[in-house]
């Protein structure tokens, strides 16, 4: 009889090295490991230190060893470019061992680091799988970053090699990339030996040697290359983190527990099989993309799509539905912002009735919070269980899931579920006490983390000690904030700087949003703190409409502030609301509240490298003195 969920979760807790070694006997080893858990200098922990693998060994090879070499690895539909195209094993594998042969040819070796600056074309995954056959260690930094944000990257990282594309396509524009790869190399006080440019059809560039060389011209006289043996402690990749502010932070990545983590989560909490078809909508460039476009799938050894598109607009808010219907597809993984702008776009479903989605079994959100209204809007739509959960760049895979390959646990609209195996959540209040049940404070993971985290920064030990580990000894700090309910369910409401003191009572910006969600013409929202010489700071709600909503902009500010005092109770002191046309958000989704915050306030602020479009910012501070909040 298999164990429920409680009994593996506590197992994964009282006994984490037994548990991990029984989970990394599902992965290839040249050889495995005998020390699984060295702890002697916390909070810098070591998996499976003396275990030998590669990543893309784990990823592609080993499968073909099993014989599934025909089986289809990837699947790349562009409707911007109208291309689709399909790899299996074997062919993916003789593309990445020819690139990994291009990149010997320029120099790089073990330990080398490789910058990626990609559109999501099958060559990025290529170069990422390039990448960990020969030990070189990755850094895509996604493709469009303004120069300064790549030259810091080319910097931090002192890369060999750069990888870039002639241009990336959105939705009605081309992203060049040769002005931004020029400026970057301009700043950068490091100098990469070469830039390797893949030249997209019709769209082709001059390039300038020596310096520059062709894609298809590297691999002229490449040898296939085999996999280089790896210490499970080496690094698999570098990406750095989308900070607003500051010298971005390197994620590293340890090859070892990436591979046995990743792996373990397909089955166990998206409950994928070899033989399905996985889709995470998400973009390389991103912690997800690496995750669960890339490594996660194929290390399973399922199919996984690549896409180059949008929820919406490319051509309309059904094209998820058309992926999902043309392949088969039995789960997806994206953020609830682009279940948001499905939703305000078609919110009646329209679309939706057109496929056949009877293949589709799960749709896991992540990135953001999902509230309670989008979650329940999908569950009607999709009939299928929808499920909200969190994770972090750092821990690249789930701290919280419902996971659906263990046991199902029933929906809490709100919650992240519980926490994993592995993670040992808790929640600290700032006078460093642990929280008791439904009290609002950090939410911590106990150490040591589990495999396939993060073991250090890229070069800064220090940084990693003092930003994550100092603040509460013995704990990871996530910099969210929330409660643990009496079941164990974990709420998160927000980061930790969306906390608001609103005459001395914390309150989670999270709460009023829930709330906000509700209302039947909105689409989405996000609330922050301003200022106030009364009561310290106050809420503030930004509002973005349905399509095809005509109630007029004042009633449905009145309708949510009555909301709102109804549901959380006037001690929020919530008393304005502003619809806008769209909210700020990252290109991965996420709202920019604190640069928002800082408008409100008349605080400087950077123009956020992340930022989907910047002339939107023009347009929010146009509202905020519309409705007197800047004078």
């Amino acid at each position: 009889m298999s164990k429920n969920f409680k009994s593996i979760y506590q197992d994964s807790i009282n006994n984490p090295e037994a548990f991990w070694q029984g989970v990394s006997d599902d992965i290839f080893w040249f050889k495995k490991p005998t020390k699984i858990l060295n702890k002697s200098k916390p909070p810098f922990y070591k998996w499976f230190e003396d275990g030998v693998t590669n990543t893309c060994y784990n990823a592609l090879d080993l499968h073909i060893d099993q014989g599934k070499g025909d089986k289809t690895a990837l699947i790349y539909d562009s409707p911007i470019t109208n291309t689709k195209a399909k790899f299996t094993f074997k062919e993916l594998k003789d593309k990445v061992s020819k690139f990994a042969g291009a990149l010997v040819n320029q120099g790089v070796k073990k330990g080398d680091r490789v910058i990626i600056y990609m559109p999501m074309i099958p060559e990025a995954v290529v170069a990422m799988l390039a990448c960990g056959r020969i030990g070189a260690i990755h850094s895509v930094v996604f493709g469009g970053f303004a120069s300064n944000e790549l030259a810091s990257r080319i910097d931090d990282s002192s890369a060999k090699v750069l990888i870039t594309a002639s241009c990336g396509f959105e939705p009605g524009r081309i992203v060049e990339y040769r002005p931004l790869v020029d400026g970057a190399l301009k700043l950068a006080k490091h100098k990469v030996k070469k830039v390797i440019f893949f030249q997209r059809k019709d769209h082709e560039i001059k390039l300038n040697s020596p310096l520059e060389i062709d894609w298809e011209q590297s691999l002229s006289n490449a040898k296939k290359t085999d996999c280089v043996e790896m210490n499970s402690n080496d690094y698999a990749y570098i990406l750095y983190t989308s900070g607003t502010t500051g010298i971005p932070k390197g994620i590293v990545r340890d090859i070892g527990g990436h591979i046995v983590a990743l792996k373990w989560t397909m089955k166990n909490i998206y409950n994928i099989d070899s033989d399905d078809i996985w889709w995470s909508a998400s973009d390389i460039g991103w912690i997800v993309g690496h995750s669960y476009i890339v490594y996660a799938p194929l290390f399973k050894g399922c199919t996984t799509i690549l896409f180059e598109g949008k929820p919406v607009g490319t051509p309309d808010a059904g094209a998820f539905w058309k992926i999902i219907s043309d392949y088969k597809v039995k789960s997806l993984f994206t953020a609830p912002t682009a279940f948001r702008a499905i939703k305000k776009e078609d919110p009646e479903g329209k679309f939706f009735s057109k496929y056949d989605l009877s293949s589709f079994k799960s749709l896991f959100l992540a990135g953001e919070r999902a509230d309670p209204d989008t979650i329940k809007w999908a569950e009607n739509l999709l009939n299928v269980p929808v499920i909200d959960h969190w994770w972090q760049t750092e821990t690249s895979w789930a701290i919280s899931s419902n996971c659906t390959g263990l046991e199902m646990q029933e929906t809490k609209y709100g919650s992240a579920c519980k926490a994993v195996p592995g993670y040992d959540v808790r929640v600290i209040k700032p006078d460093q006490s642990l929280a008791k049940e439904n009290e609002m404070g950090d939410i911590v993971v106990k150490l040591p983390l589990p495999p396939g985290t993060f073991p250090t920064l890229w070069n800064a030990d220090k940084r990693y000690e003092e930003n994550y580990m100092t603040n509460y000894k013995g704990y990871y700090q996530t910099y969210d904030a929330g409660h643990i309910d009496e079941d164990g369910y974990i709420w998160i409401m927000s980061r930790t700087d969306d906390i608001i003191n609103v005459a001395g009572h914390r309150l989670s910006t999270g709460a009023i949003e829930e709330v906000l969600s509700e209302n039947q013409s909105v689409a989405e929202c996000a609330v922050i703190g301003i200022k106030d010489q009364l009561k310290g700071q106050l809420p503030i709600g930004l509002v973005a409409l349905k399509a095809g909503v005509t109630k007029e902009n004042e009633d449905i500010e009145k309708e949510c502030i009555q909301m709102v005092r109804d549901k959380v109770g006037p001690v929020a002191a919530f008393k304005k609301v502003i619809v806008v046309k769209r909210l700020p958000k990252t290109r991965s989704g996420k709202v920019l509240r604190g640069t928002v915050r800082k408008i409100a306030d008349k605080e400087e602020y950077k123009m956020p490298a992340t930022i989907d479009d910047p002339a939107i910012l023009d347009e929010i501070k146009e509202d905020l003195k519309n409705s007197g909040i800047l004078k």
